[in-house]
């Protein structure tokens, strides 16, 4: 329907003689005939007209083939184009904004691969940093949200797309785990499929940046899983997001953990790894456990395979940082025996670490590794990420309908049970997961130490099957409590306990 409502819109544009939509000479050129009319009025109205008719059809900037024009409208003493393309440096006379005649239309031109998607930002008389008003797709960053160039011929990842036909998966609230090797805190998600409680032996994907990747308007990653799964293009699966920041003050620590650090891999691979197997049901061999990061999270990735191929046999990198090693990462592949792993790697072309990607490439080609390598035309930015998470997730865990058979519990259950909630002590989440062999009436309790009612977590009528409860207690004081499940023949109490 979009696609019809432009053609008619362009057709109604071309029958009123605005054919400058042909190409960026041609725009142009009005650009310059309108900048050329002496009468104020009319100059100001066909700037306006002429900008409304480009935002109407999504054509700032005005992208033909590989030629881009960017334009803007507005009294200013200068006008500059920085982003992806710019390193976001402000010194590259091409994006140095032209005044157009007498108007206030302001341009940029420049060429870039037809299928590239970039970001930017317009910097208004030398200082004022602004989004693109006239055009509305945006892209965010770490710091918040870019104006976002789309050449003609990019296509967008509609695996980021929440889709009504994906069932969800749980994605749990921040879990702390306390680090002997880090000597601090470090908090973490954890992400598990829809249907998780008849599932055993999944694989786990564990993701640094785990706070940008899980975040809907950066990576998207749950989202991608739940589509994923949902579409049969890979095995479901158990992924684990660890966070970088602080849990109390939010400082970010990933320049000290991502470069080179025994401590954080140690940290990961006899700490969190173990934590992880004992609470989920995960598969515990490096051939079903990935590790996945972009950037110094890239390099963290790469030598995680380098130090603990007995832990993580998949390794996941998305533009790597091997800048920040000073050459050592290279070594530690090209002196080392060839290790058991299997890598997939991305760069964008544009301003990112294309370089130092194929260097790596060349060094793992010639030992004989695995890899599957990607380059795409875009830069260092969450819109080049996104769009490739899909593909490590499917190369390592392709689909295989005999495997999710083999790690799928029977559906209906033979007894009545109420298992023990994981995991237990918790904080500030746990997960309580019960049985029912035919349709009961159910209701799940939760009881203080003293007996006093402390919330209903279950109520209703429920058919035979399994079920899972994610409950949420950071309201609840520390101390011990007990759950029961009561139904028509049944009544049956455990124990939990809130750590704080």
């Amino acid at each position: 329907m979009k696609k019809i409502i432009f053609i008619l819109l362009l057709f109604i544009l071309k029958l009123s003689g605005q054919s400058y939509l042909n190409s960026v000479r041609q725009l142009e050129s009005k650009i310059d005939s309108i900048g050329s009319n002496v009468d104020t009025y009319k100059r100001d109205s066909l700037s306006h007209s002429l900008i409304s008719n480009l935002k109407l059809l999504n054509k700032i900037p005005f992208a033909k083939n590989d030629s881009v024009l960017f334009v803007y409208n507005g009294a200013a003493s200068s006008v500059y184009w920085a982003g992806d393309f710019t390193g976001w440096n402000t010194n590259h006379k091409q994006f140095t904004g032209i005044k157009r005649g007498k108007s206030n239309l302001w341009t940029a031109k420049a060429i870039f691969p037809p299928d590239a998607r970039l970001d930017y930002k317009i910097i208004i008389d030398g200082n004022n940093w602004i989004l693109d008003p006239n055009n509305p797709l945006q892209q965010w960053s770490g710091f918040g949200p870019n104006s976002e160039l789309r050449m003609p011929f990019f296509v967008y990842p509609t695996e980021t797309i929440r889709k009504s036909t994906s069932p969800r998966g749980l994605f749990s609230g921040n879990k702390i785990i306390s680090s002997k090797n880090l000597s601090y805190n470090v908090q973490y998600r954890v992400y598990t499929p829809n249907g998780y409680e008849s599932m055993t032996n999944l694989p786990v994907i564990y993701v640094t940046d785990g706070h940008e990747y899980s975040d809907d308007r950066l990576g998207s990653m749950s989202i991608i899983l739940d589509n994923l799964i949902a579409e049969k293009k890979i095995n479901p699966l158990i992924a684990v997001f660890i966070d970088p920041r602080d849990p109390v003050t939010l400082n970010n620590k990933r320049m000290d953990e991502y470069i080179i650090n025994p401590k954080f891999a140690e940290f990961v691979a006899s700490e969190l790894v173990p934590l992880i197997d004992s609470t989920y049901k995960t598969r515990n061999d490096p051939a079903n456990r990935a590790i996945l990061g972009t950037s110094l999270g890239g390099l963290n990735s790469a030598y995680f395979g380098y130090m603990k191929s007995s832990v993580f046999g998949l390794i996941g990198i998305h533009s790597p940082a091997f800048w920040a090693s000073k050459d050592v990462i290279f070594n530690y592949y090209e002196t080392s025996p060839k290790l058991p792993l299997k890598f997939y790697m991305s760069t964008g072309t544009i301003n990112d670490t294309q370089a130092d990607a194929e260097r790596m490439k060349t060094i793992l080609d010639a030992k004989g590794y695995e890899l599957k390598y990607k380059e795409v035309n875009e830069s260092h930015s969450w819109g080049n990420w996104r769009a490739l998470i899909d593909e490590p997730l499917e190369y390592f865990f392709p689909y295989d309908p005999s495997s999710v058979d083999e790690n799928s519990e029977s559906s209906i259950p033979t007894g009545f049970e109420l298992k023990q909630n994981y995991p237990n002590p918790f904080n500030p989440d746990t997960t309580i997961e019960y049985s029912l062999p035919y349709e009961n009436r159910v209701r799940i309790t939760l009881y203080s130490l003293l007996g006093s009612e402390v919330a209903v977590l279950e109520n209703g009528l429920k058919s035979a099957g399994k079920y899972s409860i994610h409950f949420e207690g950071d309201y609840l004081s520390a101390g011990v409590y007990f759950y029961n499940l009561k139904t028509d023949q049944i009544s049956i109490t455990k124990k939990m306990i809130i750590a704080k």
